[in-house]
């Protein structure tokens, strides 16, 4: 036990409770997530300096598709959640996997969903669904960062046993002191990575149609595992081979993804500017 430890503000993980309904944190981070990144991928659309002359995706389109891309979040997150993290005892409980409000999303899950709800969307209006990923991509961390900070609210997905002079002691984590990871990964997974991807724009990225994707999925990536040296596995998994954790092994992929989008992106001759 560290001799200086930070005291866990605890919080009610209930925002606003009116009878039998309550809104939570958790689905808070969600709603809000949405909302600023549909303000900010709509102001990117506008600036037409960005693209080299006007956006391959119109502003109606973008907002016919903050639907798709909600569902797809939802979907894909809480499936991958299921699939990834914890299929026997959903296997055991289906009807549990409905229950979405108990907790147990999964960024990769739903970053499949985004994929699916992205190409699908693209081809029935017939835009770019390169493009249209950029500009996913683009929002991706602001939801990334107030999730992370919904997770730290709500006490869960906390950090290994530590003694740095930062640890705290969640309600639910025993006695120990551990890592804020939640605070580690909404700052590198979502600020961090958010301005990097903005500086990117800022220096023609979306030019390049895929290149956004690549770097999101590249540096979500290798920002996921270096958090999770800090992160307590989850329970009824633990560590899957030496020190590797689901969370490290399902980024693999995701990073080959990436670099093979960045490859690809810089390889193609940019959008003429205008």
């Amino acid at each position: 036990m560290p001799i200086f430890v930070l005291p866990f503000p605890v919080f009610d993980p209930i925002l606003i409770s009116i009878g039998p309904f309550a809104i939570r944190w958790y689905a808070l981070a969600y709603i809000l997530g949405i909302l600023l990144g549909w303000l900010y991928v709509r102001r990117i659309i506008r600036t037409e300096r960005l693209w080299g002359g006007p956006a391959p995706v119109s502003l109606i389109d973008f907002d016919d598709f903050i639907l798709w891309v909600t569902l797809g979040i939802i979907l894909g997150g809480r499936l991958g959640y299921v699939l990834f993290y914890n299929p026997t005892y959903f296997a055991a409980h289906p009807l549990e996997i409905l229950q979405v409000w108990k907790g147990g999303m999964s960024f990769h899950g739903g970053f499949v969903g985004c994929v699916l709800a992205v190409v699908l969307f693209a081809y029935v209006r017939g835009i770019s669904w390169l493009s249209l990923g950029d500009l996913t991509c683009v929002a991706a961390p602001i939801g990334l960062l107030l999730g992370r900070v919904a997770n730290f609210v709500n006490g869960e997905l906390w950090g290994r046993p530590t003694d740095v002079p930062w640890a705290m002691v969640f309600p639910g984590g025993g006695p120990l002191a551990r890592h804020p990871s939640q605070l580690y990964e909404a700052s590198t997974e979502g600020l961090l990575l958010f301005l990097v991807l903005a500086l990117l724009i800022r220096f023609g990225a979306l030019r390049r149609p895929g290149l956004i994707i690549g770097a999101f999925a590249t540096g979500y990536a290798f920002a996921r595992v270096f958090c999770e040296l800090f992160r307590e596995p989850d329970a009824q998994l633990g560590f899957l081979w030496g020190s590797m954790t689901m969370g490290m092994v399902l980024s693999l992929p995701l990073a080959l993804a990436g670099i093979a989008f960045l490859a690809t992106a810089l390889w193609r001759a940019p959008r003429q500017t205008a």
